[in-house]
């Protein structure tokens, strides 16, 4: 599996970014897809993750300001994010996992090449 993440960028606090991972292969829609990010100095932390069903999980801090979500017809999950704070500049990685663990890093397959977002104040 090759996960091509894009659509990051520099923002103004408050500002919205549409992150897309285009995903290869003719199993997409049965893949857990997840979010990541990774701030300098910091540990990877989840974000968000999209099942192969289409439920979604969030972390706390980006609850109710961003949205993931997937178009399998283009092997592509998305990650809409809303409202965004200085404290969201990260580089995001989008990843696939067969467990049914989402929230963890070590339970992730595959990864993206990351896609810088920086948030100004």
């Amino acid at each position: 599996v090759q996960l091509q993440a894009s659509g990051g960028g520099l923002v103004q606090a408050g500002g919205s970014l549409r992150l897309s991972c285009a995903a290869s292969g003719r199993t997409f829609r049965n893949y857990n897809m997840g979010w990541f990010r990774q701030a300098p100095g910091k540990e990877r932390e989840f974000v968000s993750s999209i099942r192969w069903s289409g439920s979604t999980t969030y972390a706390d801090s980006v609850k109710g300001r961003f949205t993931c979500s997937r178009d399998n017809a283009k092997n592509t999950v998305y990650l809409q994010m809303n409202s965004l704070k200085p404290e969201d500049t990260a580089v995001y990685f989008c990843a696939v996992t067969t467990s049914v663990v989402v929230t963890s890093p070590g339970q992730y397959n595959y990864w993206g090449q990351g896609t810088l977002v920086t948030v100004s104040s």
